[in-house]
């Protein structure tokens, strides 16, 4: 294990990554507490989401090969897609966004973490499905930090001085810096500066690693993520940068990697003919990434069915 914050351990991993993968299953037969069905596949949708989302960082905190992220993101804007338009039946607003940037410091993170996975991996096609679903809310042309984040990959973002939280505040000047240097000690003072700054807001997740129990706790790691992603978008030096919430590797991977082909790939369900010779990966077991040959059959997992049991391309080799 080559676990990339000294929180974790093995065991701890090994149980809450079946945890949070296995959340569809355990929920097949099972219904939420709610008023009417309609909150009830809201409050489930919205669940799955926040597993996948907390799958997808804890894979990276333990250690995980960075190209089997990918098949985790993708996982992760299907649920938001499927989230949002549960939300939206529910609630009664068709544009209504799955995270309320504005008012949440905790949902503006997540959603900047998530554009910003995007961005390090090279994933412009999941960029575009999970901005339009923030854009189609209002919260176009807002903020500075959103915007700049998606400007070098999407036409039409606006250059506007004014941001929701006062805590991105030295992310955002060192965008703006006039030298090199200022730059790179503007983005170290906000990798010091992230996470106490989080300790005064309403979060599910600050000081996380203070209540694991033996091998049952909700830390998934702490990750700053937004600031690898400005550093790789705006040329920012960071070689002097060796803190614990930023994700150095990340950036590396995106300087020195071609944007990859996986979304051209198709994912595969459980029981069909694997359509690409080469590695492939499914979040409905730990471990599982493995070799397959053209028109192999893509096994099934216990007791989930062929719709939970997916195969995401990860390349070949």
């Amino acid at each position: 294990m080559n676990r990339r914050q000294k929180f974790i351990f093995e065991s701890y991993y090994n149980k809450s990554i079946d945890l949070y993968d296995g959340t569809e299953a355990r929920w097949n037969n099972e219904t939420m507490q709610a008023d009417i069905p309609t909150q009830e596949k809201a409050l489930r949708t919205g669940y799955f989401k926040e597993s996948a989302f907390k799958a997808l960082l804890i894979s990276y905190t333990a250690g995980e090969p960075i190209e089997l992220l990918n098949p985790r993101l993708e996982k992760l804007i299907d649920f938001y897609e499927i989230y949002q338009q549960a939300l939206a039946i529910d609630e009664g607003e068709p544009d209504i966004s799955p995270l309320a940037i504005d008012d949440w410091p905790e949902q503006y993170e997540e959603c900047i973490q998530v554009i910003s996975l995007c961005i390090l991996l090279h994933r412009k096609d999941l960029v575009v499905r999970f901005v339009s679903l923030i854009d189609q809310a209002g919260y176009a042309h807002e903020d500075t930090l959103y915007e700049d984040l998606l400007r070098k990959h999407l036409p039409g973002r606006s250059d506007i001085d004014e941001w929701y939280h006062d805590l991105y505040t030295p992310l955002i000047r060192a965008i703006y810096a006039s030298q090199g240097s200022e730059a790179s000690d503007l983005l170290l003072q906000y990798c010091k500066e992230w996470y106490p700054a989080f300790e005064s807001l309403q979060t599910n997740w600050h000081d996380s690693h203070l209540e694991i129990e033996g091998d049952d706790g909700d830390y998934v790691g702490y990750w700053a993520i937004e600031a690898g992603a400005i550093a790789f978008l705006y040329g920012i030096d960071d070689s002097k940068i060796d803190h614990m919430v930023y994700p150095k590797d990340l950036v590396e991977h995106a300087r020195n990697c071609r944007p990859t082909n996986s979304s051209q790939v198709a994912r595969i369900d459980a029981g069909q003919p694997c359509s690409k010779t080469g590695y492939w990966f499914t979040p409905a077991q730990a471990n599982s990434r493995r070799r397959f040959s053209h028109r192999e059959i893509m096994p099934d997992f216990g007791e989930s069915n062929s719709n939970h049991t997916i195969w995401y391309w990860t390349g070949e080799d």
